[in-house]
Parts: structure tokens; sequence; C-alpha cells
């Protein structure tokens, strides 16, 4: 019973502190409870460890800091050489050809199959819009050239088909006919030809194409420009008396250089032309040299066999005028332009003319003299018909008058 009261005593007295001891009790319960926990949780992930005794070992040996940063230094240096070494090992050409077709799946304007040296254009570009009408204009480039070809496909389709019905209609003689003209056509003339240039290299008037001008054009004009030289070389080729045609300033794998090379492909190394880096002034003489440019204030009258007559190798729709006719004051030449204001009426357009226009009125000019048949290779288009004769040679004898009265 005494045992009883004293109990009950000791808890009405601590009754009025228990809301006060209460929380500190619960609150070191679940402290304790969470500590217990993730003290499981951490064993269970990481294995023990088993660390010495401190009296034994000192605290830097239980740690081992240096080691640890020295083997995370060494695994971020690895890393950094691994990453570089990558990024030196992509191909920006991969990369910007990877892009290009990326663009092409999404429908974008650009072409199916690019060269390497277009890459090389691409990435040169300085801006994103310059690089989508560089890529554009391959893509029309490439349409018209597969329209060409189908066009080209389907003129040879119907050429063989007319020539199967025309056989048939034909008899045996007329075969053979044909056949023996074909044959010597193909080979006697190829003969002739290679005959001609032969001598045009040893004995024939040397007449140089300047292509010296590839950093004023772009790429397209450039192309155009070689497209006009070879016409040329045929012409010339063709002609009774052949020039001895010179390439001067023709550098080794210059835009000039590969774009002829592709164009003639293996026919490059046989053909009767001379290519040099050379200047035209380290070959000739300059008083035998006379520079044609349409820019010219001296007007030519007769053609001079014993000259050297220089074509700069240019479109003029890209540049500007005066080009031509600033170097030949450089290098201190003879200059004249065609007479095309004395025959011709002018009417629109430039009087500057194409390489093929140029040549072909030089030959006729070498062959015949006559300005009235040689001007006749300028386009109709650009002038409206020929003055008369008798109208210029009296202006003539009234300004020889005027000289004679004076």
């Amino acid at each position: 019973m005494s045992l009883f009261l004293k109990m009950s005593v000791s808890v009405a007295f601590l009754r009025p502190f228990a809301r006060f001891l209460v929380p500190f009790t619960l609150h070191r319960k679940s402290r304790n409870l969470h500590s217990t926990i993730l003290q499981r949780y951490m064993s269970s992930k990481i294995p023990s460890v088993s660390y010495p005794n401190k009296e034994s070992t000192s605290p830097p040996e239980e740690l081992e800091l240096d080691g640890w940063k020295t083997t995370m230094k060494s695994s971020v240096q690895e890393e950094g050489v691994s990453t570089v070494s990558s990024n030196k090992d992509e191909d920006p050409l991969a990369a910007t050809r990877e892009l290009i077709e990326m663009w092409r799946l999404l429908g974008r304007e650009v072409p199916e199959h690019i060269t390497e040296d277009e890459l090389k254009t691409i990435m040169e570009c300085a801006s994103k819009s310059s690089r989508k009408k560089y890529l554009k204009y391959l893509y029309i480039k490439e349409k018209l050239k597969k329209a060409k070809q189908i066009k080209k496909e389907a003129k040879a389709a119907a050429r063989e088909e007319f020539e199967k019905s025309k056989l048939l209609e034909t008899t045996e003689e007329d075969k053979q006919r044909n056949f023996l003209f074909l044959r010597l056509w193909d080979r006697n003339m190829d003969i002739a030809m290679g005959w001609k240039g032969a001598q045009a290299m040893q004995f024939g008037q040397p007449l140089v194409f300047d292509m010296a001008y590839e950093n004023y054009m772009k790429p397209r004009d450039l192309q155009n420009t070689v497209s006009q030289l070879l016409e040329s070389e045929g012409w010339n080729r063709r002609n009774v008396d052949p020039f001895h045609i010179y390439f001067c300033n023709l550098k080794i794998d210059s835009p000039y250089h590969r774009e002829l090379i592709k164009r003639y492909g293996e026919k490059w190394d046989k053909l009767l032309v001379t290519a040099t880096e050379k200047s035209h002034v380290d070959l000739f003489s300059k008083d035998n040299i006379i520079y044609l440019t349409a820019d010219s204030p001296n007007v030519m009258t007769t053609f001079k066999h014993d000259k050297v007559y220089i074509v700069g190798s240019f479109v003029d729709r890209c540049m500007q005028p005066g080009i031509s006719l600033a170097k030949a004051k450089r290098l201190k030449l003879t200059t004249e332009c065609l007479p095309l204001d004395k025959y011709l009426q002018w009417d629109i357009g430039s009087k500057n003319l194409t390489l093929d226009q140029m040549i072909r009125i030089l030959l006729c000019l070498k062959n015949t003299g006559s300005w009235e048949e040689a001007l006749k290779f300028v386009p109709r288009r650009k002038h409206t018909g020929y003055l008369e004769i008798s109208q210029y040679s009296q202006k003539f004898v009234n300004r020889m008058k005027k000289a004679n009265t004076f």
C-alpha cells in the first residue's frame, strides 16, 4: 500500500513536466531510428572497410587523399586527350557532306552528287546565305545537266530508230557506200587535221590566250570561258591554215588547269597546243606583241602576219572594264581593238566578243584579209547591218581633202 502511494505521488509530481519531456525523447528515438536505417542501407551498398588502429597509423595514411587526387587527375587528363583526339579525327569535309545530305532529305534544294572541290568551296563561304545560294546553283546546274542528258538520250534513240528504218529501205550497195564514206571521214580527216596541227606548231603564226584572269571570275564564268576555249581550239584545228595556240600563265593545279583536264580527259596530253606557266612576255619580244582588247584606243586596220596577237581568256560580263588594257599598259605592250564602228551599225550590247568569235574573225582575216567576210561572225543581235563601203570611203576622202587644204 505504501509502495502504491509512492508511485502515485511520483506520477502526480511528473505529470506537469510530461508535455516538455515527451517531445525530446520522441525526437531522440526517431533520430536514432533514422541513423540505424541509414547505416544499414550504406552497409548494404558500400563494402565494409577495416580501419587500422588510430595509435598505429597517422591520419594522412588513413585517408590516402594524395593518391586519390593523383588518380582522379590522371583519369581526367586521359578523358581530355581522348576527346581531343576524337575531335581531330573528325573530317570537316565528311561533316559538311552529312549536313548537305540531311538538308537534301529534308527537301531543300541541294544537289545529290557533290565533289570535294565543291565541298571546299562551300566551306570557304563566309555566311550561311552564301552557302545556300551556292548549293542552289549546284542544284539547278545538276537539274539542267540531267535534263540535257535525257534530251540527248531521246535524240540518240530517235536517230537510231531512223537509221534502222532507213537501212531497211536501202539496198546492200547503198549500205556499203555509207559505211565506206563514214570510214574515210573518221580516219582520213583526223589524220589530216593532226598533220595540219603539227605543221602549225612548227611553222604557224602564234596566237596566245592569256590565262591570268582566273582570280577575277566566278566558278560559273570560268566554266563558260573554258567552254569557249574548247570551241576556239576546235575551229582552229578544222581551219585550212591554223594558228599555233599558246595557253600562257596556265599554272598547274589551278582552276583553269583542273577544268581543262576535266573536259579533255586523256586527250589533254595529246592536244596540239602549247600550255606553259610562263608569260607571253617571256616567250616573245614585246615589239612583236599586240594585245587585243575592246578598251584600246587604237583601231586595228589590217591583219599583221608577223605579229603575235594576245587574247585575254575571260568573260567580260563579270569583270570591270579596262582590266586587260591596264595589264597591257603595265607590261608596255601595243594594244588594238577591232574596227566594229567602221563596218557595223552597232545597236545594243557591249563590243566584247567571245573567244570562239574572236578566233574565227582572226582566222578569216588571216586567210582572206577581208573585214566584210571576217565580221560576219559577229552576232546579228548586236548590230543592225553593215555600213555602206562607199559611205565610209567618202568620209575617208573628205577627211583627206581637209588635211590637204590645211
